[in-house]
């Protein structure tokens, strides 16, 4: 938890802009969302994206995300690093993607909707899963895939766990993911007009090829 904790800290800078001047910057802040399979290397990629793009750039995953939905202090913090001008912008996205549906969503839901709108209000985010594609149309939405052996040998390999135990967690993962965004979103996350680009990991495509497709995909797509 100490750790988490850390991470969510170190998510939570003082709000600079990319030409830094809060005046002359107009266009759609930069948002990388990835969706990816269990086993695929998504977050690895994400990593190695944010660290390839400069010390702005930030990686929030699904356990970050829902920790700071899950504790109010830590949303109303997260609050505190967005221009106020921007602030309006969160509750017209919740309204533009979601209409009233999102009035009679369980309280968790509306937090966790809350606080990926807010992320993305402070730019320079990579966005690992919760579906945050749907909510951000011009973000540059990226899918990673794998073949299911290679996932279940990746997953083996860096988890410690057995064949058996790889399978059903993949299989597991694969079902929640799907459910969560048919549920949130009412969209299936495997097909592929959903995203800018589906790329496929495995031994002709390394983590490494991937971050570099990324990176220049949105160096190209932000003008950095």
């Amino acid at each position: 938890m100490k750790r988490l904790y850390q991470l969510i800290q170190e998510h939570m800078p003082k709000l600079v802009f990319p030409n830094s001047d809060k005046e002359s910057y107009r266009g759609p802040l930069p948002i990388i969302t990835i969706s990816r399979e269990m086993g695929s290397g998504g977050k690895a990629i994400a990593n190695l994206v944010a660290k390839r793009l400069g010390k702005l750039w930030k990686v929030y995953d699904q356990e970050i995300i829902e920790e700071i939905a899950r504790e109010a202090h830590l949303e109303k913090k997260l609050v505190k690093t967005i221009d106020e001008k921007k602030i309006p912008l969160v509750d017209e996205l919740i309204a533009e993607v979601f209409g009233r549906r999102f009035l009679s969503m369980s309280g968790y839901y509306k937090h966790l909707i809350r606080v990926l709108s807010l992320i993305g209000q402070q730019g320079n985010a990579i966005i690992l899963g919760r579906g945050a594609n749907f909510i951000f149309p011009h973000s540059l939405k990226i899918r990673v895939i794998c073949d299911m052996n290679q996932r279940i040998t990746w997953e083996m390999t860096y988890e410690n766990i057995s064949r058996g135990e790889a399978i059903k967690r993949i299989e597991e993962s694969d079902e929640e993911r799907a459910d969560f965004v048919k549920i949130l979103y009412n969209h299936n996350p495997n097909k592929a007009h959903h995203y800018d680009m589906v790329i496929r990991t495995g031994p002709n495509l390394t983590i490494e090829d991937a971050s570099d497709i990324i990176v220049d995909l949105a160096k190209r797509r932000f003008k950095i």
